[in-house]
């Protein structure tokens, strides 16, 4: 998984800067066309996801009051942890990224919306929207890519600290919401400076972080054990609660893992993108992200996140829509001779996994000869603020009037 500015063979050197910024027009009209199309069938679609997503909380929680019973504590616990899921992947993260903050509805709005989860969406929207869909697998600048604990480049120096990294990325899997909200803290940047760590900007978002964390631990473990303890059975439903809520972790984990981990998908030098064009971010997402494959179900149930490569393109499209534009998508790539990285879930899965235990270890043979090259030199630097990114802008704070949603709007 070297950088991609390392390789013996580099994957788009066939590519012109002029082919460059042509796919970025193709790519633009292709983002455009989709927006323009929004309509009533997008609107009742996440209007349906969200009214599911409520009613199987409402009925699995209801379940689980007589959770002392096997089966209720089952169906109860299946029930909580496909709505918890729902909720994070194809509802929580789709709204913050304010794919349907056209609808001007402030109840399902990136401004309004708070998920069901331990860091607070305003934390979670700078973390995900501003750093990692800005500098997608770029080593030192996504802290999304080994979630700033593991080595995920041939580049980056070994330390026998990486030996554990397995074992750090399986814990951090199965605290997933947690070890995501002190990510989102930037805790090992800010408790090193004494100044950042007294700043007030910082005690404010660790009170807010705390605060969240209360909320939820009180919900699932306070609350409605609470109300279990009428028919005996507080302790099985603690339980089930606990347990849906590993299940959750381990599956988002997993989708961040397929998305962005697997064989094929390329990490880029921190000077590559100095002065990036609009084509060349474009770009970089094609080649920083990974698909997989999978039914409706499975496509709703990782936010279509399984559509990794048409999401990091047009993050605030409308998640519904990515099977839709994904053939267009895999036709640009073909076309312009590029690898569109995808295949089953579980391979996936497994190539990422692989590359965490690979790099786990000291560079060896072509490896560690790639890693002993000269860095590549920043080159001339151009304005960062020449073209807005897609999607990557703040979410707007005006809900604006309800309009009634129809084609085009």
């Amino acid at each position: 998984m070297t950088t991609l500015q390392r390789k013996s063979v580099n994957p788009i050197a066939h590519l012109s800067a002029e082919d460059i910024e042509a796919l970025g027009r193709e790519l633009d009209a292709l983002r455009d066309e989709f927006l323009a199309s929004r309509g009533e069938r997008d609107a009742k679609y996440i209007r349906r996801v969200v009214s599911v997503q409520r009613h199987l909380e409402l009925g699995s929680r209801a379940v689980l009051l007589f959770s002392l019973f096997p089966p209720a504590w089952l169906l109860g616990t299946a029930g909580l942890t496909v709505a918890k899921i729902l909720e994070n992947m194809e509802i929580g993260h789709n709204v913050l990224h304010g794919q349907w903050d056209w609808m001007r509805d402030p109840k399902i709005h990136s401004t309004t919306w708070e998920w069901d989860n331990a860091a607070p969406s305003e934390h979670w929207k700078r973390a995900h929207n501003e750093l990692h869909h800005v500098y997608t697998n770029v080593v030192g600048k996504d802290q999304d890519l080994g979630f700033t604990i593991m080595r995920v480049d041939e580049g980056q120096r070994w330390r026998p600290l990486y030996l554990g990294q397995p074992l750090w990325n399986f814990i951090s899997a199965c605290f997933h919401e947690y070890a995501f909200a002190v990510y989102d803290m930037e805790l090992a940047r800010n408790l090193r400076s004494r100044k950042r760590r007294r700043s007030p900007e910082f005690k404010a978002r660790l009170k807010q972080l705390l605060r969240k964390i209360g909320k939820q631990v009180l919900k699932d473990y306070g609350l409605h054990p609470a109300l279990s303890a009428l028919t005996g059975s507080w302790l099985t439903t603690i339980a089930a609660n606990a347990t849906a809520n590993l299940i959750r972790n381990l599956w988002s984990h997993s989708l961040i893992m397929c998305g962005h981990f697997p064989k094929g998908v390329e990490t880029f030098e921190r000077t590559s993108i100095d002065g990036e064009t609009r084509g060349e971010w474009y770009l970089r997402q094609m080649l920083g992200s990974a698909n997989f494959d999978g039914n409706r179900l499975m496509h709703i149930m990782s936010g279509n996140t399984s559509h990794q490569i048409e999401h990091h393109l047009f993050p605030d499209l409308p998640s519904n829509r990515y099977q839709e534009i994904a053939p267009r998508v895999r036709d640009l790539f073909e076309r312009y001779g590029l690898n569109y990285v995808s295949g089953p879930f579980l391979k996936q899965l497994a190539s990422a996994w692989a590359k965490v235990f690979r790099l786990s270890l000291p560079n060896r043979g072509a490896a560690k000869i790639a890693a002993d090259a000269p860095r590549p030199v920043a080159g001339r630097k151009r304005p960062a603020t020449r073209w807005q990114r897609p999607g990557t802008d703040s979410a707007s704070t005006d809900l604006g009037p309800r309009v009634r949603v129809g084609a085009g709007a």
